[in-house]
């Protein structure tokens, strides 16, 4: 049973890593995007590829990361843990991102970004922030 809680493990660490990558990725996409002009060549580029990252990347990934990390929460018994507790808060927000990004990505779709190329900017380092904490939460498990 251990050699399966290691697969388990390094199967949800590479889809952490792929979803972290479209978090990381899809806000600089949006960025560029502001400034294409609607209907245009670039703008319809940029949509195929928001489409493509978010449902084919990031969607699998964020499933997986989830199923991964609860099937090894289950193993472990953590669920009473405050560490975990704190980590699975930081994780609805990471998943609440996630989500509004997928909205932005409709958004972008329809011609309808309302939001500037700053926001953007700004949002993008937001995984960075959550990511930080729940890797400390995670590996060092400080309460």
């Amino acid at each position: 049973m251990e050699w399966a809680y290691f697969w388990l493990k390094a199967g949800h660490i590479i889809a952490v890593i792929a979803w972290m990558a479209g978090l990381f990725y899809l806000p600089r996409l949006f960025v560029y995007h502001v400034d294409a002009e609607p209907r245009s060549v670039q703008s319809e580029t940029f949509k195929v590829m928001e489409r493509r990252l978010f449902g084919v990347i990031m969607n699998p990934a964020m499933v997986l990361s989830w199923a991964l990390g609860l099937t090894l929460a289950w193993i472990g018994d953590w669920w009473d843990a405050p560490w975990f507790l704190t980590k699975l808060g930081l994780l609805g927000a990471m998943t609440g991102f996630h989500f509004w990004l997928g909205w932005q990505c409709r958004e972008f779709a329809a011609d309808n970004n309302q939001r500037s190329a700053r926001l953007y900017r700004i949002v993008n380092e937001l995984p960075t922030l959550l990511v930080i904490a729940i890797v400390i939460l995670a590996v060092v498990k400080p309460f």
